[in-house]
């Protein structure tokens, strides 16, 4: 009886696991695979050539403009004529 119940727990506990682990990408956020699920986006390809599919909490902001990079009319004010 005890064999067979500890037969039990460990076919159970190796049911849990994910058969052939996925590779971790992104800083340990993301994982290689082949097709991204519905709540997670491409950001970087794998070096097995999968796509990294990212959570979108984990992935960087954009910056649109940073003071660094913004055109000269951008930084200038526009003045409008007196009347």
């Amino acid at each position: 009886m005890k064999l067979l119940s500890l037969t039990l727990a460990a076919l159970l506990l190796l049911s849990q696991l994910t058969p052939g682990s996925t590779q971790k990408c992104w800083n340990l956020h993301g994982r290689c695979r082949q097709k991204c699920s519905r709540k997670e986006r491409i950001y970087v390809y794998c070096t097995n050539n999968k796509l990294c599919c990212v959570k979108p909490k984990y992935q960087p902001r954009e910056k649109l403009w940073s003071s660094s990079s913004k055109p000269e009319a951008m930084k200038t004010q526009m003045k409008l004529p007196s009347v």
